[in-house]
């Protein structure tokens, strides 16, 4: 597969021109990938939701502003939106300590832009978090379908990024 001529979905430069896409940002996490990660970590509340797709009966959607409430004392899941992801990894960052657990679904492609050098790659080093590349490409379900279809894999990898013990 060659990746000529691909243009990238909500990055900083479209989202200016454009504004954020809700069928990028608002893709579900499966249950088949969240169901084990939830055994494995426990989480509490699910902090970047909408009442179609949060994985949790905690959550806070884009009008509880998840940036804006406290994730003390939780044990954390987050998808964030993709168009605009340092302020998530900003808030984990921030909340890290005080937070049970944080656990984050980030693009895995995203190594060498500013947000990943400034917020995530200080802590991988330090460690005070850590990262879990995950293998393949993940299925997603689409803004406004119930179930994956067949074509619905983002063209990259994700990792889980960590905060906290888990």
């Amino acid at each position: 597969m060659s990746l000529v001529g691909f243009k990238a979905q909500n990055h900083r430069q479209q989202v200016g021109k454009r504004g954020a896409k809700p069928e990028v940002d608002n893709l579900e996490t499966p249950v088949e990938h969240f169901a084990p990660w939830h055994e494995r970590f426990g989480f509490t509340i699910d902090v970047a939701a909408l009442p179609h797709n949060a994985k949790l009966p905690r959550y806070f959607t884009p009008e509880d502003n998840g940036l804006l409430q406290s994730w003390a004392g939780e044990r954390v899941w987050c998808n964030p939106p993709y168009s605009d992801i340092e302020p998530w990894v900003q808030k984990a960052k921030a909340e890290g300590f005080a937070a049970d657990l944080i656990v984050m679904l980030l693009p895995a492609n995203r190594t060498e832009q500013g947000w990943w050098q400034r917020h995530v790659e200080p802590g991988r080093r330090g460690g005070t978090l850590r990262v879990e590349f995950l293998p393949g490409r993940m299925r997603f379900i689409k803004y406004g379908h119930d179930k994956v279809e067949p074509n619905q894999r983002p063209p990259f990898g994700n990792c889980l990024v960590i905060w906290g013990r888990g």
